[in-house]
């Protein structure tokens, strides 16, 4: 097992986060453990102020009234989104989800019968449906690059199969919702960039948990949900468009009124920015929360977020892989705060209730969500555990310990 003792000691002391002071801001710190950031991340005070303000608002003066009074508000969700990932505005999209921001992506891209998506076996559940949908509407191959000894994607191996077989699209996922692998997705950028190949990167747990920098890692289109480790509401997320992707002319295959201009009775013109991937419609109290949550995580400080965050992880994996009867599968060289864990004696719902009796939040993961990475693990179900930089030692802890008196139980 890698040392991971200087990560662990640093969790606290030397990141100068007032993590009193973040839990204050946090509601929910006051009645549970959460260790569920890999699904939402609790909201902060000011996210929930940011969205009932604007309810309030739509019940006083009316919902178009509200949203063109909170105009300035509205853009500064584009310019908080493109500071964290090192973009401009113009190449930022709101989405309702992560999932329809991908799927946008994908609907832009004129694939063929016989091209290639090339992917990797640790790609993200609704990615994999997605690539069998097209598979099966137009005839695409879906070639999956090995992975190391040690877990992740071996990316010189990836990089071969680009050259061989041009991909049409290279699609990774940066952190998987099944395991707590960081994908190599700037390594993996470094060669798209040298083949002059498409590259889609699915961020899902890493904004909010790691610096993102979407310059550095070389891709075309990036989306990410708002409600995990960015800890905005739910029904938010984004996508990244790159401009030469915009150059291109790439759009959405169901563009509306807002993403392009009738300019007459039979054509269109899309606008020049990534708004083309938008529709008109747009739940501006959430879009307000999710401005919030990300200037309330830019402050506290991407940097230090990204050491404390793991390093708590990384203090709960030490402390299970003793236990007998639990079996930790994270594998890589490097890991997030999402630690996956199979358990022995129990059933998998039974175990989440009696965590969730405790008072802490958990959250499932199965086969079905992991078909490759499940089956080279040899297990059916793990149980998933991620904190967060407000989460204590303490909490980490007091967790590790509720599963060691659990997993004794199941096995008596």
């Amino acid at each position: 097992m890698r040392d991971n003792s200087s990560a662990i000691s640093s969790a606290r002391e030397a990141l100068q986060l007032d993590v009193a002071a973040l839990r204050a801001d946090t509601p929910g710190c006051r009645r549970v453990i959460h260790f569920n950031n890999a699904g939402c991340g609790l909201l902060a005070a000011p996210v929930l102020d940011a969205m009932v303000g604007h309810l309030n608002l739509e019940a006083r003066i009316g919902g178009y009234e509200a949203s063109a009074a909170q105009a300035a508000e509205v853009r500064g969700f584009y310019t908080e989104i493109a500071a964290l990932i090192n973009t401009t505005p113009d190449n930022i999209a709101f989405a309702g989800s992560a999932t329809h921001a991908y799927a946008n992506a994908l609907s832009s891209i004129p694939f063929e019968a016989g091209d290639v998506i090339l992917t990797t076996r640790d790609d993200f559940v609704s990615n994999q449906i997605a690539f069998l949908s097209l598979r099966k509407r137009f005839g695409v191959r879906i070639v999956h690059a090995p992975d190391t000894p040690e877990g992740g994607v071996d990316v010189e191996a990836m990089a071969a199969l680009m050259r061989t077989l041009r991909p049409r699209l290279v699609s990774a996922t940066h952190v998987p919702t099944n395991s707590g692998l960081v994908s190599p997705v700037a390594e993996i950028g470094r060669h798209c960039r040298e083949l002059d190949l498409l590259y889609l990167v699915d961020a899902c747990q890493s904004v909010g948990q790691f610096v993102i920098d979407v310059e550095g890692i070389g891709c075309d289109f990036l989306t990410a949900t708002c409600r995990k480790f960015l800890r905005g509401p739910r029904g938010s997320g984004f996508l990244y468009v790159s401009d030469r992707v915009l150059r291109a002319g790439c759009e959405p295959l169901f563009i509306d009124m807002h993403g392009a201009r009738w300019t007459e009775p039979g054509g269109y013109e899309p606008v020049g920015t990534a708004a083309r991937f938008e529709e008109w419609e747009f739940p501006y109290a959430t879009v307000l929360g999710s401005a919030a949550a990300t200037r309330y995580a830019r402050k506290v400080g991407i940097e230090a977020i990204e050491q404390r965050t793991p390093a708590l992880a990384a203090r709960l994996r030490e402390r299970l892989a003793p236990l007998s009867g639990v079996r930790v599968l994270d594998r890589g060289p490097r890991l997030a705060a999402l630690v996956t864990f199979a358990v022995e004696g129990w059933q998998p719902q039974p175990f989440k209730a009696a965590l969730d009796a405790r008072g802490i939040n958990s959250a499932l993961s199965f086969r079905e969500f992991a078909q490759l990475d499940f089956t080279d693990k040899g297990v059916e179900w793990c149980l998933r555990l991620s904190p967060h930089y407000y989460n204590t030692e303490e909490e980490v802890d007091h967790v590790a310990e509720a599963v060691a008196d659990l997993v004794g139980q199941g096995r008596r």
